[in-house]
């Protein structure tokens, strides 16, 4: 999935397990939704229920996830230690990778007015999705409880953002629900070589935002504020791992991001005679967070960042110590490689060549030409960002090691977008193929079936011209690394040009079989000149990257 989204609700039950389930099963029953975790507590009578997915699938989910509940649970009866007041207490939309902020607070109205309307269930809107900013925090919305409920619906100030403003037979089941838009909260400790919880809370309190109090010469007590935005912080002694930690919450990693976290703990830890000796992530962290560590420790090293992901995500992992107290596997501790994982699905990409060659050559006409001329998109990328890396460090050619960097990093994103266009392409002909497969018989089958016939061709049309469209880029590297990558490499980037133009003229050719199955004339014409204009100018530039390559040869 390129959109992911993350839900986290926290419903009023954390005993009953049948309850729990009931509401679980709801929600992992929508399509691109996958749970990744489920916590209940019988203290405080709660579960907190982790979900993924599309933004469609994440939106229906938690709807379902509520609906179940007010089923369910009734608050008249409901006691725990942690505050709430509704079957479902608060359910925060959370960006992942490729959605932003904006799109969750839409996701947060859209639930909230559907939960309104359909359930009866009194809603606020907080965070980011908040309507008014005295209405922003979840404490301040909550205060009082369920059981200030029939008195705050009566204030003008608190009527809900949807629902019933009244207290009914219906509310006094449900209670309210808080819904809204926060970012990735990401929980993370800092392992020190020490057993002292003082020592521990003394470095938190520095790194935290909100800082310490200090005592001045006159008796009076100052706030002072402590060094890092977005962070919660407190000290304290695990006996399992016989060490103190700072246990720390980063509200917002787009703030502060957790190398930075890290470095500030190393230097404070020494001001007080304290050790580092690795960190924990305690629960999953969005892709991009530990992306961001690897790339900052080998900036630090001087080293390029163009390579792969798997490598960056290492660095990070080494440079964190994540595996000192346990083993970190980003399968399980990375959203995006989690949701892999749960998918099950077999890729084209993780064959080993002879199998891709092997399933390429039998009789099914998937995969085909299209998966195809994206893997020589990929080869091109790939050779494109080698040729970089060969060059940057190089003292020879120190005067173009930014640049080569710049060129390694798009070579990199490149490779990984056509490895994409692999299996999309052939996912595109499955789709187009299923269509054609359904029932005719009657006007309305008929219609249904050239609709989905004429949907699922666009698509077939549209991911090849997505791989002639970035072929433009491979180009652009290939003759940047003519011009002025390490020699040594020159039949290299001499054989990425090639490369982009069989991604190019291969995807050109997927992108005209498939243009008459389209009914819009105009779309065609468009999609036609398009294709056309891009395959004339990938000629050209191959022929020119080889002629230069040729002549230094």
């Amino acid at each position: 999935m390129d959109r992911i989204v993350e839900c986290v609700p926290n419903f009023s039950e954390g005993r009953n397990m049948d309850v729990i389930n009931a509401i679980v099963e709801e929600i992992a029953s929508v399509e691109n939704v996958y749970v990744l975790d489920v916590d209940p507590g019988a203290a405080t009578n709660r579960t907190v229920v982790t979900f993924v997915g599309t933004p469609e699938g994440v939106k229906e989910a938690a709807f379902r996830g509520i609906k179940k509940a007010a089923e369910l649970i009734d608050m008249r009866y409901h006691k725990g230690e942690h505050p709430r007041m509704g079957a479902t207490d608060v359910c925060p939309f959370v960006p992942v990778s490729g959605v932003t902020m904006e799109d969750c607070v839409q996701i947060a109205r859209e639930v909230g007015e559907r939960v309104g309307r359909e359930l009866g269930i009194p809603v606020y809107l907080y965070e980011y999705a908040a309507t008014a900013d005295y209405r922003r925090s979840l404490a301040d919305i909550r205060a009082g409880e369920y059981e200030a409920l029939p008195e705050k619906l009566k204030d003008p100030k608190w009527k809900p953002d949807f629902g019933p403003a009244e207290w009914n037979e219906r509310v006094a089941k449900t209670g309210a629900t808080v819904i809204g838009a926060r970012e990735f909260l990401i929980a993370y400790n800092v392992n020190l070589n020490t057993k002292d919880k003082k020592l521990a809370n003394k470095v938190a309190k520095v790194i935290r935002e909100k800082g310490y109090k200090k005592k001045m010469e006159d008796g009076t007590k100052v706030q002072v504020p402590g060094k890092l935005k977005a962070v919660r912080a407190i000290g304290w002694y695990i006996e399992e791992y016989n060490r103190a930690q700072i246990s720390i919450n980063l509200t917002n990693y787009k703030i502060t991001p957790l190398w930075k976290v890290f470095d500030t703990c190393v230097e404070e830890a020494e001001k007080v005679g304290l050790r580092v000796t690795g960190s924990e992530l305690v629960g999953l962290i969005p892709r991009e967070a530990l992306l961001e560590c690897g790339r900052h420790y080998l900036k630090k090293q001087g080293k390029c960042t163009g390579i792969p992901e798997e490598d960056i995500v290492h660095m990070a992992v080494v440079s964190l110590g994540l595996n000192e107290v346990a083993e970190f596997d980003p399968t399980e501790k990375v959203i995006e490689y989690k949701i892999e994982k749960l998918q099950k699905r077999k890729k084209l990409v993780d064959m080993s060549l002879k199998g891709f060659a092997d399933e390429l050559s039998r009789d099914s006409p998937a995969p085909g030409g299209g998966s195809v001329a994206a893997l020589s998109g990929a080869l091109s990328a790939a050779l494109a960002s080698m040729v970089a890396n060969l060059t940057h460090g190089k003292k020879k050619y120190a005067d173009v090691w930014e640049e080569m960097e710049e060129i390694a990093v798009e070579a990199q994103h490149l490779k990984d977008e056509y490895l994409r266009l692999v299996d999309r392409d052939t996912e595109a002909f499955d789709a187009l193929m299923a269509a054609m497969k359904l029932p005719k018989k009657t006007e309305e089958e008929m219609r249904i079936r050239n609709e989905k016939i004429q949907e699922a061709t666009r698509r077939a049309i549209e991911v090849p011209l997505t791989s002639m469209r970035l072929s433009r880029r491979l180009l652009a590297l290939a003759e940047a690394l003519a011009e002025k990558g390490n020699r040594n490499a020159l039949s290299d980037a001499g054989v990425a040009a090639l490369m982009a133009y069989s991604a190019a003229y291969g995807a050109y050719l997927n992108v005209i079989i498939n243009l008459p199955g389209v009914e819009d004339e105009g779309y065609r014409e468009s999609v036609r000149g398009e294709a056309e204009e891009i395959l004339k100018e990938v000629v050209e530039r191959h022929r020119a990257v080889l002629e230069k390559v040729r002549g230094q040869l």
